[in-house]
Parts: C-alpha cells; structure tokens; sequence
C-alpha cells in the first residue's frame, strides 16, 4: 500500500523559506511524476510544481522564481524549496504522485506565512 508522507510545513515570516518533503512507502517502483499541489479558489486544488521522471518540472505561476522542486529517485521522496515566501502562499500542501493511470495524494502539510 503506497502511502505519501509529507513533512517541512510550519510557521514563517514572509520573505522567508521552508522547505516541505515528501516521501512515499510501500513502493518499489519510481513514480511517473511527483509535485505539489494547493487548494484555490474555484478549483479543488491548483498546480504548485512537479517534476517528471526525467527531472523534468512544470510550475504555477504564482510561484514561478521563488520555488523549487527537485526529487531523490533512491529514496523515493521529493522536495519543495520555498523562498521569498508570502502571505499568500499559506495553505495547506499536498503531495502527488503518479504511476501510470494510478494517482496517490499524501495528508497535506500546513504552511503559514505571518505578514
């Protein structure tokens, strides 16, 4: 049973970083693509990044520049470098992963930024 298990979330001024991790259990095989994903007005949930098998990387354009994804194949877990972070970045977090036609969702991680 594939389980995402999030980390990193927490409390931060604006202007500052965190950095969230995710890293999945119960699975041998690479994932097709890892991201990260928000809820949003009007949509269940909007596109923060992902990156593919490949380390190819798609991002939101609320946060194009300021975040970074990257991933570590080996140990099945991928990352989100948050800098320059806002206000209104606070929410709740969620990581993603994709194996063919299969789409697992981890619990999500809260992140606060403080004005």
């Amino acid at each position: 049973q594939v389980q995402l298990v999030e980390s990193g979330g927490g409390l931060v001024q604006a202007g500052g970083s965190l950095r969230l991790s995710c890293a999945a259990s119960g699975s041998s095989f690479r994932f097709d693509v890892m991201g990260w994903y928000r809820p949003a007005p009007g949509k269940e949930r909007e596109l923060v990044a992902r990156i593919s098998s490949g380390d190819s990387t798609i991002y939101g354009d609320a946060v194009k520049g300021r975040f970074t994804i990257f991933r570590d194949n080996a140990k099945n877990t991928v990352y989100l470098q948050m800098n320059s972070l806002k206000p209104e970045d606070t929410n709740v977090y969620y990581c993603m992963a994709d194996r063919g036609l299969r789409r697992y969702w981890g619990q999500g991680t809260q992140v606060t930024v403080s004005p």
